[in-house]
């Protein structure tokens, strides 16, 4: 650490969050390393409907007391999907006990509220939201949600949003521009720049899916898309790998498909043994109708494997450039899913492997240093202020 640096070892910073994937860890722990404190409030170890184990080492990690509150969410795209709402009770108590100089609140809900509210109180410590939302996301959501969100975003100090859609979620907030911080998601990109960036045979046109197996992913239209175009082209042989689970999953299995369609279904795959899953892979596929980033996306393109992707998907729509790193599309504009369908499967061999290495290079461009500086950058402000 320099001694322009000196300052952020004396700042302490608390961060409120449902729970800690493991794509965050290493950005996590290089903010650890950088401030003189961070600790980790989280609701739950992990989340049900996560296939991730548990494991914070090297990082300062308190679960709360709190109350999970289940429900139903209905977005206008069709899509239903049952989501757990984490209400952290001990919020004021535990920030009090800690007494940090910024506290870094996910989301915009109870426990941004609770934050506020201990701000206010102590008057002591500065108010940054970590805002994972975006005008998609945000659709069907409700009313007095949208308005509690909005008064929180007015009366903070500043607010990481994630990606261009979530800025501009932000700004229709009514925000101003100097509180809004630019945020991307990475994940430990190392493990999966290790993998060939050749893919020969087969694999260099295998299809690859991993997450949730929910409506809001977007499989089921997307698959009837496909099967259109498989019946359209029967000399083309195809395989799709799916990876997840989830409640589509009975109904993914009895789907019918034309017989040169070849859906291998691969369970719930653990987080260290993702990059041998990739590697088996020739093009990933994010068909999402909704989804704040999508770090499957970063770990494609480390993995070298081009994304046939979603623009409802930050990673798409900040890491996906059209023909060079992958085909885009507009989920709700079938013509638009066909085209990246025929384009991604007819692509010649020469051309995808050159979108490899581009793929991979766009990858090492939003490394977790990279990303622990955009929230640096939000950090140093507010620091700033706190320390004033």
């Amino acid at each position: 650490m320099t001694g322009d640096d000196d300052w952020r070892g004396r700042v302490k910073i608390a961060f409120l969050t449902n729970m800690v994937p493991p794509y965050h860890k290493p950005v996590l722990k290089l903010l650890t390393q950088r401030y003189g404190g961070l600790r980790i409030f989280i609701s739950t170890a992990m989340e049900a409907n996560r296939p991730w184990k548990a494991e914070w080492k090297g990082l300062d990690v308190v679960v709360q007391k709190g109350l999970a509150v289940n429900q139903s969410w209905r977005h206008p795209k069709g899509f239903r999907e049952a989501v757990t709402v984490h209400i952290p009770l001990d919020t004021i108590s535990q920030l009090a006990r800690y007494r940090p100089d910024v506290v870094m609140s996910g989301e915009m809900g109870t426990r941004t509220l609770l934050a506020f509210i201990y701000r206010k109180l102590t008057g002591s410590c500065k108010l940054l939201i970590w805002s994972e939302v975006t005008k998609t996301t945000e659709q069907g959501r409700g009313v007095l949600r949208s308005l509690l969100r909005k008064a929180l975003a007015q009366r903070v100090d500043g607010i990481l949003a994630l990606g261009t859609g979530g800025a501009d979620y932000i700004r229709s907030l009514g925000v101003a521009e100097d509180k809004i911080f630019r945020l991307a998601y990475t994940t430990d990109i190392e493990r999966f720049t290790c993998l060939s960036a050749t893919r020969v045979g087969a694999a260099a046109r295998r299809l690859l899916y991993a997450g949730q197996l929910v409506q809001r992913k977007g499989l089921m239209p997307f698959l009837a898309t496909m099967s259109r175009w498989a019946s359209a082209h029967p000399e083309e042989q195809i395989e799709f790998m799916v990876a997840g689970n989830g409640p589509l999953e009975d109904e993914l299995r009895a789907l019918p498909v034309p017989n040169n369609v070849k859906l291998i279904f691969r369970g719930a795959v653990q987080y260290e043994d993702l990059p041998e899953l990739y590697g088996q892979a020739g093009i990933f596929v994010m068909p999402t109708l909704a989804d704040t980033w999508g770090v499957v996306v970063n770990e494609a393109l480390a993995s070298a494997v081009p994304v046939m992707g979603s623009l409802c998907s930050q990673a798409v729509e900040e890491m996906i450039e059209d023909g060079k790193t992958g085909w885009t599309f507009r989920p709700q504009v079938e013509d638009e899913v066909y085209s990246a369908i025929d384009r991604a499967l007819l692509c010649p061999e020469e051309d995808l492997d050159h979108m490899r290495s581009l793929a991979r290079r766009r990858a090492l461009g939003i490394s977790p240093e990279y990303v622990a500086d955009l929230i640096d950058r939000a950090l140093a402000v507010c620091s700033a202020e706190a320390l004033a």
